[in-house]
This record gives structure tokens, sequence and C-alpha cells, in this order.
């Protein structure tokens, strides 16, 4: 009898599968890249629910079991660049609750399902998306711009730029921005911007920073959907990779300054889809890393996809040392 441990079924590099995946979504939702930090003494995560077009939050005592989900940023009716709210981007600094969100939009949503709204505009490459920014004290109650922060103004960037990550670095006393450009759908590639107050952006001249390795099979359509920690002298990016529009993988890569000479990890893709049947035998997107210190291991939390559901499950890897397995 073949004897194996369903949890590592699509793992590398020393990470598994929590065994009691989703922790996020029901069968037919759809919960999505998300952003987890420690608020007091419980975790908040901030997450994308297409189903309202909005991002929501919810919180967690141990990081695997989540409570009851509260919409926290919806679009608002009067503003034409927000139709669909989602990847949000969290920096908690000097008391204030700092977020960077993508907005998309089709001239659909809210009018038909959104389903049909998303594959119309993909059909039709019609879809636009940007990057906006709100603040809060508490998390909860936030305030936004008028206008977006960051907009497609490059070649490359074609008409969408969404799923912010952030850094701040204390040194420069500056925000790092790593975005996602290109195609609408699922963008094309990752590019690179600095800010002294998260509004105001100045990008990489040397943007687009990181774009797909065409002799991957499992990033040779688009890489896109990152996290950027720095850790041990690195800047470590976990991204998607996408094989094409619809098959998707989690890898890692590393560079010294964080925009150019990656390296990318010898076991990519580090996260695949689980077996046939499973609620993540799809597709796997979005990562998220939060380092667990009281059980020193990290936890990714993805996006998997089977058909229109898309839920948030979670996988471990104990140690800090997740490059080396």
């Amino acid at each position: 009898m073949l004897n194996y441990d369903p949890c590592t079924i699509g793992c590398q590099a020393g990470w598994r599968k929590y065994e009691h995946n989703p922790v996020l979504g029901d069968s037919g939702d759809f919960c999505f890249d998300n952003h987890v930090l420690k608020v007091g003494d419980k975790l908040r995560m901030y997450f994308s629910w297409r189903t309202h077009y909005s991002i929501a939050y919810t919180e967690s005592e141990d990081g695997l079991h989540w409570g009851e989900r509260h919409v926290v940023l919806s679009p608002r009716q009067d503003i034409s660049w927000e139709e669909d709210l989602n990847r949000p981007a969290i920096d908690y600094r000097n008391g204030v609750f700092h977020m960077w969100y993508s907005s998309q939009t089709t001239g659909g949503f809210n009018k038909r399902k959104w389903v049909d709204s998303y594959m119309e505009a993909s059909k039709e490459d019609k879809g636009g998306s940007v990057i906006g920014y709100a603040w809060s004290r508490d998390g909860i109650f936030w305030e936004r711009l008028e206008e977006p922060v960051v907009v497609p103004d490059c070649t490359w960037e074609k008409r969408s730029l969404m799923c912010p990550t952030i850094l701040w670095d204390q040194k420069k006393e500056i925000y790092k921005l790593w975005y996602c450009g290109g195609g609408w759908f699922e963008p094309d590639a990752i590019g690179y911007a600095e800010s002294k107050d998260g509004i105001v952006w100045e990008k990489c001249g040397k943007n687009p920073v990181f774009t797909p390795d065409k002799k991957n099979l499992w990033e040779r359509a688009h890489v896109a959907g990152c996290q950027v920690i720095q850790m041990d002298g690195w800047y470590y990016m976990f991204y998607i990779g996408y094989e094409d529009l619809f098959k998707a993988r989690i890898c890692l890569a590393r560079s010294k300054d964080g925009v150019s000479g990656w390296e990318r990890h010898p076991m990519n893709p580090i996260i695949s889809a689980g077996l046939p049947g499973a609620w993540d035998c799809e597709s796997i997107y979005k990562p998220f890393l939060y380092f667990d210190e009281d059980q020193d291991r990290w936890l990714m939390y993805f996006n998997a996809r089977t058909g229109t559901t898309e839920r948030i499950g979670i996988a471990i890897h104990n140690g800090r040392d997740f490059w080396n397995g």
C-alpha cells in the first residue's frame, strides 16, 4: 500500500500544507489575496472578497482559526476608478494603519454576476486597474484619497497596476513598493517604486525588475502577486508563477537590493496544486507570509481556486530559514 502524507502533495523546500485547509472561505465563495499582521494580542487578516467587490477583515488568536468576516473598504459609487477593491497591503506606523489597494474596473461590476464581467473584460482586454491609498486609526474605519496614487503610465504596464506589497526602509526613511503591471486579468511582470510619504511615488527606471523566465514551464507566461521580505541581507520575493492564464504556482527568488540580480530557488515551484478533487486542485495564488515566533515557524497564507471558487489556506515551514529548507 502506498504510504504518503497528503499535506506534502505539491510542496517543496520544507513546506507542508495545513491539514485543516482551507481556513477562510466557503464553497462558491471567492476570498483571496490577503495581508496578515499582529494587532494587539490577535492576528488580523485583511483579504479580498470578490463576491462583495470589497476588502474585508477577520481575526484569529492562533493564525489557524479565523472568526467572523467584516467588510471594511467598499467601492465608492461616485468614484469612477473604484469598482472592485482588492489585494490590500498594510503598514502600521506611529499609530496609523496605512493601506494600499488595487481597484479594478470593467464597466460591468455590480450590474451583473462578477464572473461574467471578468470573463468579458478578459476576452476583450478592456479592463483597467490602479492602486489607491487609505488610512485609519483603528484599521476598521478608513479614509481615502480621491485619486489613485499609482497609475499605469509606462508601456509595459499597459492599462493595469495591481498587487502592491510594501516595505518601510527605516534607514532611508522611505516606502518601497513592488507592484504588478501589464495584463488586467492576470498581470505580466513586477515593477518597483519608492516614496517618502506613501502617496507620491517614483518608479524605478529599470522596470519591470522581475519578469518571467521562459525556460521554466511554471512561469513561462507571467509572474505576479508577490510578497517581499527583507531578512539576513537579502530581499526574498515569494511570487506567483503562471504556466498559463489559469494554471499558477508559488515560487521564491532573492536579490541583494530587491531590484536586480534575482536568484530563483532551485526547488521552484515551492507550492503547487493538490490532488484531483481537492480544494486546491486547480491553481495556487498570492502568497503572504507571517512568522509565528511562539512556534518558530512560517505561516504562508495562499489562495487556491477550483472553478469559480477561491479560498484561503495555509502552508507551514518550521524554522526561520526557508531558503535552505
